[in-house]
Formats: structure tokens, sequence, C-alpha cells
């Protein structure tokens, strides 16, 4: 029999072990009934107490203070120093899409050294439209071949992320056209509105060490900024910023309707650069879940602490100390969305993608409604979660659909809809 000194020692040993195996768990919660208490941090309730009564408190008082919050614990700071950004359009089709639409293959250039910083931009507009065109501006996930099976667009040669026709993470051949499903140019352009797409790895590649070759750190001294002051979110969100300064310059581009949307982590990205530049007239989430549309403190699917363990690039370092206490964070996000007001906001779930926690989702955008109701804006304006294809809301618009984490036409429909509602209402 051992001695009572060394039994208090093995009980003391193994109450670490449990404690340590809480920590660091790695299976994410999936059971609504496991889903612990929690409260939300009022978007309206000032750091002093104070409630925000109006628009004019909320932009500008409120806003700044939670913005910066989300820049100093979530995305990083946010780079506002311009930059002297040229263009070149490398390639312009005319007779795309059966004579429909023209294309256009543009590379954006951020120094002097046209090898250091690019990004690829393709773009399609709708042919004779009777005035300047909107555009859904959105990052793709494998290049800009991806998303239609065209061989006059170069395949990318940056790092990829595992995929369709990616082998050893760079893209081949057979990854033309693997996304085009996600991408439907033609009902697109048919509705009227153009479609600007680039490649996400062509600004940070999705890796830890990703920083080391990216925007990040190729254009430090040009933004006067630190690598580790943001993040690969933040600098994704920063292009998104930069591609619309060239729509904005494109005279058949509506520079006043340029609709930023996103998918996943790049739906998370969406939000951030919504939230960071009141140009975009419209955002979209499309399942982006933890560190995008859902909540934090809502354990349910992916958390902090196993979204920071296995993409720690995505969020500035200070992100992952609130793992293990996701009430400590002094934000969450449905004040990410309600950044975003008054624009119309559209955020989307999938009923098999349980790991982005619709719920939470859903939840985020209801709570970001007494934001909207400041500016006169109806939201959700339910507090029922709805069921599948039945989309719900106004300026804050919420849909989930059957189906696995992705992108489809019934997705697609939706954002045209929404858009047809508030973004061509014009004379």
């Amino acid at each position: 029999m051992l001695p009572k000194r060394h039994i208090l020692t093995f009980l003391t040993f193994c109450c670490f072990l449990s404690i340590q195996a809480t920590a660091q768990r790695k299976e994410a919660n999936l059971s609504e009934a496991n889903v612990p208490a929690y409260t939300l941090p009022d978007p309206l309730r000032t750091k002093d107490g104070k409630v925000i009564t109006t628009a004019q408190q909320w932009t500008q008082i409120q806003r700044p203070y939670i913005y910066h919050l989300f820049e100093e614990h979530v995305y990083g700071r946010f780079p506002r120093k311009a930059l002297s950004m040229t263009y070149k359009v490398n390639r312009v089709d005319p007779y795309a899409l059966d004579s429909t639409a023209t294309c256009k293959q543009i590379t954006l250039y951020f120094t002097k050294s046209d090898t250091l910083a690019q990004l690829h931009l393709l773009l399609y507009l709708p042919n004779k439209p009777k005035r300047r065109v909107p555009v859904f501006l959105g990052m793709n996930f494998y290049g800009n071949q991806s998303v239609i099976n065209d061989p006059s667009i170069p395949i990318t040669t940056g790092y990829t992320v595992k995929g369709p026709g990616i082998v050893d993470n760079r893209a081949t051949e057979a990854s033309r056209g693997a996304q085009a499903s996600q991408w439907p140019i033609k009902d697109i352009i048919s509705r009227g509105y153009g479609l600007a797409t680039f490649f996400y790895g062509d600004v940070e590649a999705d890796k830890p060490d990703g920083w080391q070759t990216g925007f990040r750190t190729r254009l430090q001294e040009l933004l006067d900024i630190r690598p580790e002051e943001w993040s690969a979110m933040g600098v994704w969100a920063w292009a998104l910023c930069r591609a619309l300064d060239y729509l904005e310059m494109d005279k058949r581009v509506d520079p006043d309707q340029v609709l930023v949307m996103g998918h996943s982590r790049l739906g998370k990205a969406a939000l951030w650069a919504g939230a960071s530049d009141p140009r975009f007239a419209m955002v979209i989430s499309n399942e982006s879940g933890e560190g995008g549309a859902a909540l934090s403190r809502r354990d349910y699917g992916e958390n902090i602490e196993l979204i920071t363990r296995s993409f720690p690039h995505w969020f500035v370092a200070d992100y992952k100390n609130y793992g293990s206490n996701p009430a400590a964070l002094p934000v969450d996000q449905h004040m990410l969305l309600a950044l975003i007001a008054p624009r119309p906001l559209y955020v989307a779930s999938a009923e098999g993608d349980q790991w982005s926690d619709p719920k939470g989702e859903f939840l985020s955008a209801r709570y970001a409604e007494p934001v909207y109701l400041l500016f006169g804006k109806r939201g959700l304006g339910t507090d029922t979660f709805p069921r599948p294809q039945q989309p719900t809301g106004e300026f804050i618009r919420y849909h989930i659909r059957t189906g696995k984490h992705d992108v489809t036409a019934y997705d697609w429909e939706q954002y045209l809809q929404f858009a047809g509602k508030h973004c061509d209402s014009r004379p």
C-alpha cells in the first residue's frame, strides 16, 4: 500500500491531468445541451456604463471604441497609410460568356519593384449595361483559374491549401474551374451584376509562416506596421479594400455599389473588411463561423482555443489568450456585425456545417440589431431560429440551408435578391 503522502501526490497529479485535459480538449462541443450559460457584452453600453441612444453617439463614440477592441484583441491594427497603387490591364476579352460579358485580368502593384507585391484581379462585367454596374467582390481559395474553366487565366504559382487540383500545395491544370459551382458567374452577369475576385494566397500564404513572404513583410515599411501588429485575416481584409480602390477607378463599375462577400475563413476576412471600410455597400458572410459571424461565448462547434491552435496566424497573438475563458474577451462577434450598420448585412449558414455553429451565427446577427435600429433599419426582426430555406430579416438577413459547408446556387440566389432589394433602388 502506498504511503499517504504518495497517495495525495498521485491524486493531485490526476487532478492536474484532468484540468489539463479540460483546458486542452481536442473535440468541439456539438451538443446544444452542453452549451454553457453566457452573457454577451452590450454593444450600446459604453465602457463607463452609459447607454448609446442615437446613431450619432454610436458613430462618434461607441463604434470607434469597439472597432479598436477588435484591432487589439482579434484581428490586429488595420493600416491606414495610403499607398500609391498602380495597375496594369493584362487582358480584355469583350466576348466572354457567349458575348454577354467582358472579362478583364488586372494586376495591382503596391511597390516600385513589380515582383514584390502583386494582386491579380479577375473581373467580369455585363455587356451593354444601362448604367454603371454593381459588383460582388470576394477572394477565392485556389487561384483565379479555379473559378471558371478558361485557359487564358494563368494558374497561380503560389502556395495553395489542399483542394481540388492541388498537388503538394501547388495548383495544377486540374484546378481549372474546380470551384466554378461556388462562383455562378453567368447567373451573376445575367442579373446585371459584375464579379471581381482574386486569390487570397497572392496576399499571404495560408500557413503560420506565410507572413515571412507575404504582404505583411513586403509592405511593412510602406505601411508603417510590423507583421506582428496584425494578422493574416487583417491583411486579407486589407487587400479587399485595395481591390475596391481599383474598382472605384473602373468607369464601368458603380463605385458606390461594391458588395463584399466571403465564404468560411474568407467570410471572416470579408466581415473585417466591411467593418474596416465603410465604402463597401453590402457585406455577405457565408458560413464564416468562429472569428467570423458566430458568437465566441456560445461554446458550440469551433471555438477560440481550437481555431487558434490550428490557425494561429489568422489572428493576433492576444486572441488565443481567451481560449480557456471567452467571457474575458471584451467583445463578441455580434459587435463585429454591428460595426457594419447601417449597411445591408447577410449572414448565411448550412445545416451540415455544425462546426461553424449556425445558431451562433443567427444569434450574432440578432444581437447586432439594436445598433441597426438606431439608424431606423430593421434587422432580423425575430428571436426564432428559422427552418432551412426560410430566409428572414430586412437590413440584416439570415438563412440556413440544407447541405454542407459550401457556397451553393441557393446561397447566391438569396444574395442576388438581397442586393436587388437594397442596392438597385436607384432611379
